[in-house]
């Protein structure tokens, strides 16, 4: 029973890094998002330098990541003791449920990320701002779920995280029509 807490440890470092390479990914976004409205020959030399760094981060940090953090908790999951009870737990089928909306976010990511390699700009970096907040919510659901056990308590956690991305995006609002306005 040792090894589980090495594959616990492993598990987590990924889960940080990919949550890491998510946050910034969308970070990215913004940047290329606001440089494709730039001048030239500002434009093509801020998009070049984001499309290097957001591939390096999408294929050597975060798609790895979410490959490595998953086939640890499969591993976890699936082939010891303790796994396959907490299986049988509704906080843990609740929490898997995070995690496949987490599987669709990364992938929506990769979409964007897709796009923007193309120059091809989709959204607003607005609409990215509050995109980012998708894996906020998902992260503090997924914490909240593993540390309380419960499948019920896990709700005020993510109302909390709502109401608190809701005063970000407020936040966000107000700063804009102050950056206007000079």
């Amino acid at each position: 029973m040792e090894y589980y807490n090495y594959l616990k440890s492993l598990h987590l470092i990924f889960v940080i890094t990919w949550f890491a390479g998510l946050f910034y990914i969308v970070r990215l976004f913004v940047y290329q998002i606001e440089a494709a409205d730039k001048p030239s020959p500002e434009k093509e030399i801020l998009q070049k330098q984001f499309k290097i760094m957001s591939y390096r981060l999408w294929y050597i940090i975060t798609w790895p990541s979410a490959v490595l953090a998953s086939f640890f908790a499969f591993w976890m999951l699936f082939f010891t003791e303790l796994g396959n009870s907490w299986l049988q737990m509704s906080w843990m089928h609740v929490k898997l449920g995070f995690v496949f909306a987490l599987y669709l976010y990364h992938l929506k990511c990769h979409q964007i990320f897709k796009q923007l390699q193309n120059n091809e700009v989709k959204y607003t970096t607005n609409f990215m701002r509050l995109w980012n907040e998708g894996a906020t919510i998902i992260l503090f659901a997924v914490v909240f779920l593993v540390v309380l056990k419960n499948a019920v308590n896990w709700i005020y956690g993510v109302i909390g995280i709502v109401l608190f991305s809701v005063l970000i995006m407020l936040g966000f609002k107000f700063y804009k029509r102050i950056r206007e306005k000079q």
